[in-house]
């Protein structure tokens, strides 16, 4: 006798509008939402908060299909008024989705009077809350109502990105505003290493313009200039447009052994990463890996650095033991590891890297017989380090290579969560001063070094301009750079200048500048104090991973 069938309960009117919306919601259908709605306002259907999230969501999505906008505009604001109408208090959510309609229809004042609304219901805008105003009065050059909006965001902690800072240049360059042009210049300095295509469009017509050739002084304080640019590392001096004249804008690549740009000559510059802005950093890195971490582990990893703080390169092991390892008889490649280490032991002065891998692959690798005489060979000298059960390696061999300033060999691009987490812009410099891309080619070990010039936009002591632009790739020497210079201004000079500052490594403290010039020197500088450090390691107490060992 088979099982009986379960009745399904009759579902309540509010049940069957929630299920139905939500269906809608799945396949964009905002038609059929409409549709819904106006069936169960007529039959006096209770709407909660996600019922009108999802409806308004819905319209403020449809509106750049045209057509739907019009449909998606009328009954957007009937769904907002209808809930402020009845008490339900909105929230971010639906202060972005408001806020994308009216926009759509061309009304940035009201879109950014709802966000500067928000605070009487106790809710804080995003990013996302913000650029429907931004962008709209962007699009209409309202540039002083786009300002206002960028300095309430500065109010409330929203940060811009490129998006914002592209769209703020280019209403401020076809407004004729060229000092703001010059401070969005350097705030997309700090914020991105490199820009994307359109923002670099939108540089170029900047200083093609007649606006630019007008801006500048012809005669400057070249001394103070000067200082300004060592006063800031390196790289810019901040100090305005520098010269008179027309601009020549021209697409080129950089020299990766003399730093020189193929256009114009002048030498890029290695930006100086501040020193108490590493520590921060390594202080940031640290915090988040104890929230994340089993504290005791990760402060016992802590105090062993402390006393090991001699290693010049950090290797992510399981990065690199794993590389073009997904086929068939395909594992843990211990021989690419191990020619990594090799390679950074020979052209570093005879100075062993720290390898960092979990305990678990650890584990497996010492029970191989095959490889556990390489292993112990590791464990002696001090090359290994391995993380303990149920922890994140990465949190390990990050910390490491921040707090010692070391050069860090992973191809890991660091788009995770965990290094989400750090969301800094100091952390995407530092990984452009300090990490190390490896290749196999039919077996062979090619390190990719960090280039000797940092890869963000440059503004040097004589007014020119030099930008990166993002490709696939975004690896030196292929990528395309912006080259704007002055041509009257470099007459003027006499010669391309070379920053003095050129020559210094900066806030890397240890840079394997031996692996690009083939040489066993290894360059290392200490607060800002360049050295040259050689000779063999000296003994070392026992790591964790060797009394590991031993038990093994």
């Amino acid at each position: 006798m088979g099982t009986p069938k379960k009745i399904k309960k009759k579902q309540t009117p509010e049940t069957q509008f929630h299920s139905s919306l939500t269906l809608c919601s799945k396949h964009k259908d905002l038609p059929s939402a409409i549709s819904l709605y106006e069936s169960a306002v007529s039959q006096k259907t209770h709407f909660n908060h996600h019922h009108f999230n999802t409806l308004l969501y819905l319209c403020s999505n449809s509106v750049s299909d045209p057509s739907l906008k019009q449909l998606a505009l009328d009954n957007g604001f009937r769904v907002f008024n209808q809930m402020l109408s009845i008490g339900t208090l909105p929230n971010e959510a639906t202060i972005t989705a408001v806020a994308r309609l009216a926009a759509a229809k061309g009304d940035g004042d009201y879109a950014f009077g709802l966000v500067k609304g928000m605070d009487k219901y106790k809710v804080l805008p995003r990013l996302r809350t913000c650029d429907p105003a931004l962008f709209c009065f962007c699009e209409k050059l309202e540039a002083e109502k786009a300002y206002e909006v960028e300095e309430h965001m500065g109010m409330v902690g929203v940060s811009l990105e490129e998006p914002e800072i592209a769209a703020l240049l280019k209403v401020s360059a076809e407004t004729g505003n060229g000092e703001r042009v010059y401070g969005y210049l350097h705030k997309l300095r700090n914020v991105v290493r490199c820009v994307g295509e359109s923002t670099a469009k939108i540089i170029e017509d900047w200083f093609l313009g007649g606006v630019a050739c007008e801006l500048g002084e012809a005669n400057w304080d070249s001394g103070g200039v000067k200082e300004a640019v060592l006063r800031n590392g390196g790289g810019w001096h901040g100090q305005g447009w520098i010269g008179k004249g027309v601009w020549d804008v021209r697409s080129a690549n950089a020299d990766m052994s003399s730093s020189q740009c193929c256009s114009c000559g002048e030498r890029l510059v290695c930006v100086d990463i501040d020193c108490g802005e590493t520590q921060r950093f390594a202080e940031s890195v640290a915090a988040l890996a104890m929230e994340r971490e089993v504290k005791s582990n990760f402060s016992e990893f802590q105090d062993w650095l402390d006393k090991h703080a001699e290693y010049e390169a950090i290797v992510d092991g399981a990065n690199i033991g794993l590389y073009q390892q997904n086929f068939a008889d395909g594992g843990f490649s211990l021989s690419q590891l191990d020619a990594v280490v090799k390679e950074l032991y020979n052209k570093s002065g005879e100075k062993w890297p720290l390898v960092v891998m979990h305990n678990r692959r650890f584990r497996g690798l010492v029970e191989n017989p095959s490889h556990r005489k390489l292993i112990e060979e590791w464990m002696d000298k001090g090359i290994l380090y391995a993380t303990p059960s149920g922890s994140n390696d990465d949190w390990y061999w990050l910390y490491a290579a921040v707090k010692l300033k070391c050069l860090l060999v992973t191809n890991d691009e660091m788009r995770d969560h965990i290094f989400e987490l750090l969301g800094s812009s100091f952390f995407l410099k530092w990984k452009d001063r300090h990490q190390v891309r490896y290749t196999f080619v039919k077996g062979n070990l090619k390190l990719q070094m960090p280039p000797p010039y940092s890869s963000v936009i440059q503004e040097s002591e004589i007014g020119s301009w030099h930008v990166p632009v993002a490709d696939d790739s975004c690896q030196e020497p292929a990528r395309t750079w912006l080259c704007i210079t002055r041509p009257s201004v470099s007459k003027a000079s006499g010669e391309v200048s070379h920053n003095l500052e050129t020559s210094r490594t900066g806030g890397v403290c240890r840079n394997l500048e031996s692996l690009n010039s083939c040489t066993t020197e290894f360059v290392a500088s200490h607060n800002e104090k360049t050295t040259v450090v050689t000779g063999k390691r000296k003994e070392r107490s026992p790591s964790p991973s060797q009394l590991n060992l031993s038990s093994a």
